[in-house]
């Protein structure tokens, strides 16, 4: 740990692209990270495995490099907080003998109670509960909770009407041409065609992955059939491109 701390702080002072990274610069990379040790432990591959909790590991060291030089944490600081954390809220690990044996259920509303403790004394929303994760998920989630006391929609068309009005919203920002209002706008889009699935009874999140592995497989398809043709892709225009697309979609009629 010790040889990839030095190594770090010396990429920081000599990489010119590590150099110009940002704690915000370099978040996305963590959650990408993350993705990818998913996929790694769902395909089973432990190779992949150790090697994607290695590129997930250096976004942490990345990280906590970057707040050392500003004086505020260094990764030491992050591993006692986390020793301290983990010791308070295992108690019945650490301080057995004040416990009787808990099952699973116990152990995790014990969890969840001493969460709720380390809460008091800071201003709390009922937001509070949506965990951090996918964009689609977290929507999701925050437009339940808001459901739960009553702020939503009476009805499926009543979103689908919120949508319309968001997408005349990005219309008006695409022609405003401020990337700023454009994302904005774009974003209000997402949210809202997210609430159209909820109110459907859909996910946005299984929907969408549903769709990313269509196109996959359309998608190679497409590879296939220029392989076979002995074409490289950027050989096919748009026009044949669409053709195989379309045939693609009739193999899985």
């Amino acid at each position: 740990m010790e040889k990839l701390l030095v190594l770090m702080q010396t990429l920081r002072e000599k990489c010119p692209w590590d150099q110009k990274q940002t704690p915000q610069s370099l978040t996305r990379y963590a959650i990408e990270e993350a993705y990818e040790v998913e996929d790694a432990v769902t395909q089973g591959n432990v190779d992949e495995i150790r090697n994607e909790l290695g590129d997930l590991l250096l976004q942490i060291v990345f990280q906590s490099q970057m707040y050392q030089e500003q004086g505020a944490f260094n990764f030491n600081d992050v591993v006692e907080t986390l020793i301290e954390k983990l010791n308070r809220r295992h108690p019945h690990v650490f301080q057995a003998e004040q416990f009787e044996k808990l099952s699973g259920d116990d152990v995790a509303a014990l969890w969840k109670n001493i969460k709720q403790q380390e809460k008091q004394g800071k201003a709390q929303s009922l937001l509070d509960e949506v965990k951090h994760g996918p964009a689609i998920v977290q929507a999701e989630q925050i437009q339940k909770v808001a459901a739960k006391i009553g702020f939503d929609f009476a009805t499926t068309q009543d979103a689908m009407a919120k949508f319309d009005e968001e997408w005349d919203e990005l219309q008006q920002a695409m022609a405003s041409q401020n990337t700023a209002h454009i994302e904005a706008e774009f974003g209000d889009c997402l949210f809202s065609l997210i609430n159209v699935g909820r109110k459907l009874g859909l996910s946005g999140e299984m929907a969408l992955l549903q769709t990313n592995r269509k196109f996959r497989r359309r998608f190679a398809y497409i590879e296939t059939t220029a392989q076979q043709q002995a074409k490289h892709l950027e050989q096919l225009s748009l026009e044949e491109m669409d053709l195989l697309w379309n045939a693609a979609k009739k193999l899985e009629q």
